[in-house]
Order: C-alpha cells, then structure tokens, then sequence
C-alpha cells in the first residue's frame, strides 16, 4: 500500500469543488508518479469543517476560499506549522507575499501560487524554473478573461460595453458585480505577482497603476480599426532605467502583435529578454476546471519534490513615468483652426503625432490621431491643455498603444 498524501481544502466553490474530483479522478496516475496517493481529508466551507483540525490533519493545504480574510490567518497557520500550501489567491499573494514567505520560511514548509494569474497558463512555472536563468525585461499579459471577452464582443458585433457586459454575465464570465475585473484591479494584483517573479524583487499591490475598461466605446474601435489596431486590456512589468515599472490599462496593439489574437475569455503572457528574445503562453484564464488543473499541478510538484519558487530580494524600486505611444480621441466643433490648436497644445509638451482621422460635422466632429512614444507625464499635460479650448465638446480620451514599431 502506498503512503498517503492527506490535502486539506479550504473552501468548495466551483474551484475547490472541480479540484476535489480531479483529485479522485487522478489519483491512480499521481500514485503512479509519486509513490503516493492524494487524499482530500478535509473540506473547509462557511457550514462545515474545522479549519484547525483540517490544517493540523494535512500534508499539504490547498486555499481556494478567495478574499484575504479569513484565508490569510489560515495560509500562515499552515505555513508556520510546516504544512504546504497551495492557494489561488491572488489578492493574497499580491498584498501579503512578505508574510507568507516568512511563515513559510520559519516552519520549513513550500507556497505555491500557479493557478493565481493565468489560470492553466503556467507562466509562473515557466518563470520560476524554465526562465530561471533568463533576463526577463518586460511582461506583456492579457490576464483577465472577462475583460478580454467583453472588449473581443465589442471589436466582433460593434456592441457597447454595457451590452458586452450584460452577455458576459449571463454566460457566466463576468460576476454579477463585475468591478475587480473591469476596473483593472484584479489584472493588476496578477502582474505583481508576475513583476516579482520576473524581477525578483518584492512588488505590492499598491505599486500597481492600473485603469480599466468602463470608458472605452464602439466608437473607439471603430476609428482604432482604420488605425489597424486592436484593443485589449493589458498588464504590463517592465525594466525602466533603474526601476520597474508594473501598471495596467486599456492598449491598442497591432495586429502582428502576439497577443492581438486572444480573443474570447482567453489568457496570455508575452515574455521578453535578450536570451529568448520573446516567446508567447496562452490558455483558458478562468473556469473551475482550469484553475483546478494548476492548483493540482503545483500539488503534484510539491509530491514530487520540485523546488519551491524563490523568495524575492527587496523590495523593488517602482518607475512611474513611462513612455508610450497614444491614441487620442476628440470631439470638437467643426470650426477652422481647430486641428492647428490642437497641435500646438501638444507640440508644447513635445508630442508628435503618426496618424490623423476627422470625421463628421458640426456637432458630429471628431479628430482622432496616434502619437509617437512620448512620456505619459508629457501626454497628460498636453491633454489637460487640449481639454480647456473652448471648441473641446467631451473630454478628451487617451489609450495607450503598444507597438514597438513606433520606437524604430
């Protein structure tokens, strides 16, 4: 008979309840690898189970019960005591990382977080171990599935974001309250996770600048279409100078860009650094049965005795003023001199426009044009000049574009 490998499970919604019967299903092949068979000997939910006596009983804890109470209390008991954990929380992660390497380091135990950014896409993995040796420079990442459905929707149909939004929910992408996702909050608790395996340095939550998609409009990629852009939400962490840069927001990409063709409620990372030049990982973001399947690898790696991902070195030294090229939108009278005002506001701040679109009349006008790369501080304060013209009919919209071709 083969040892038994007990995991306790701290809750059992539709992750802890998909992870439970995968480990049913697989148990005969990971007894097969291992030498030992998993075993859920515990369940943690609102209603039932000890979370003392589950954790004291385990091998190995695996925490899907989301938020950061009282998943935090539980998460360093068990590390502290010498008990593995594997969690899918990522708000966890990203606001209390220090904490929990500590607990971990002190009782002798591994944390492993997989399944918390990307879903099945095991870009974590590939940091910590393939990519090791590598010089990661900067991230690219569609790292929320609602988001990246919802705007695909609005690209595919020319439907509105309230309308994306509704379908979204009623096919069981989107929460009925939806805010972490289209915020961009829950994409940027993922990319300080990301940032600090790529960097290998501490970076919080709170070290994340991130917008999100509520604004965005038909209208934008309609006129971002003719520009040959797509839109997507983007999560990226990046080297700058003597810093790093993590930061989340709506982006236009080209279409030769790899992560252009994600649609639907997909996931992906793009990874950049001189050795590898760059290599692309994409898979289903979310569901129960894909966060399951990375909750149950890192258990399998924990078995099997693969090393436990670094503990990061300092904190890291946040940039915050970041070059970008943009896409700016403007709904103006139509009026002579209107398009030379506006250059001369931006050409004050040193902003060089590539492209430029008018449409309509009268009340209908809008310029539409994509600058070259230019600081983010400059771009602003040029849009804060264009914003106080008196011909100015809304407030000016800007979205970020992300082609390198621009830098040439």
């Amino acid at each position: 008979m083969s040892e038994t490998f007990h995991i306790g499970l701290l809750g059992c919604g539709t992750v802890g309840s998909a992870f439970a019967a995968l480990v049913d299903e697989r148990a005969p092949e990971i007894e097969r690898i291992t030498g030992r068979r998993p075993l859920v000997s515990g369940v943690l939910t609102r209603s039932r189970g000890d979370a003392a006596e589950i954790i004291d009983g385990a091998d190995l804890v695996v925490e899907v019960m989301g938020g950061v109470d009282p998943a935090r209390e539980h998460v360093v008991r068990a590390l502290s005591s010498g008990t593995h954990v594997v969690t899918a929380n990522k708000q966890l992660v990203s606001r209390f990382g220090p904490e929990l390497w500590k607990a971990a380091a002190e009782g002798g135990a591994e944390l492993r977080y997989e399944a918390a950014v990307a879903g099945v896409v095991p870009v974590i993995r590939v940091l910590s171990e393939s990519l090791s040796g590598a010089h990661i420079e900067r991230i690219h990442g569609i790292v929320n599935g609602t988001t990246n459905f919802i705007l695909s929707q609005m690209a595919a149909t020319g439907a509105s974001y309230a309308d994306a939004l509704a379908e979204a929910q009623a096919l069981g992408y989107a929460e009925a309250d939806p805010t972490e996702d289209v915020t961009g909050a829950d994409a940027a608790a993922k990319m300080a996770i990301l940032a600090r395996l790529a960097f290998g340095h501490w970076v919080h939550l709170d070290d994340v600048v991130y917008e999100g998609i509520e604004h965005l409009t038909a209208d934008d990629m309609a006129y971002a279409e003719q520009f040959g852009l797509g839109l997507k939400l983007i999560g990226t962490a990046e080297r700058v100078g003597g810093g790093i840069s993590v930061r989340v927001h709506p982006a236009f990409l080209p279409a030769e860009h790899p992560l252009a063709s994600i649609g639907g409620a997909f996931n992906a990372v793009t990874l950049e650094s001189p050795a590898i030049t760059e290599i692309t990982l994409s898979g289903p973001g979310a569901g129960g049965p894909q966060t399951a399947s990375a909750v149950l690898g890192d258990v399998v790696g924990v078995m099997t005795g693969n090393r436990p991902l670094p503990e990061p070195d300092g904190a890291a030294t946040i940039a915050r003023d970041c070059s970008s090229a943009f896409y700016l939108h403007l709904e103006v009278d139509d009026r002579p001199g209107v398009l030379a005002q506006v250059a001369e506001r931006l050409g004050l701040q040193g902003v060089s426009v590539k492209s430029v679109l008018q449409h309509g009349m009268g009340e209908h006008a809008r310029l539409v044009m994509v600058t070259h790369p230019v600081l983010e501080s400059r771009l602003f304060a040029a849009v804060e000049l264009i914003s106080g013209l008196d011909f100015m009919r809304a407030a000016p919209r800007a979205i970020r574009v992300i082609d390198e071709s621009f830098e040439a």
